[in-house]
């Protein structure tokens, strides 16, 4: 069974060197990854939001937000 996970970011250094660890980590096999760039896809700010996304950089697993550094806050984004 595949888990979805959604990485969601802000394209800041700390958001780009999360991105970089998470994509070298995942087992793509195991896990459907999908990388959100919040400042190019402004539109999906509210979905993250709905996730329980509080700041970027979070890794959103099967509906629950995982927050790994605080780059920056999503009333930031909007």
């Amino acid at each position: 069974m595949t888990q979805k996970a959604i990485f969601y970011h802000a394209g800041c250094l700390v958001c780009v060197a999360a991105e970089d660890k998470i994509a070298e980590i995942i087992d793509r096999a195991r896990v459907d990854l999908e990388i959100v760039h919040l400042g190019e896809a402004p539109d999906r700010i509210n979905e993250a939001e709905a996730a329980g996304v509080k700041s970027v950089p979070a890794l959103v697993i099967d509906g629950a937000a995982l927050h790994i550094n605080h780059g920056a806050d999503l009333s930031a984004l909007r």
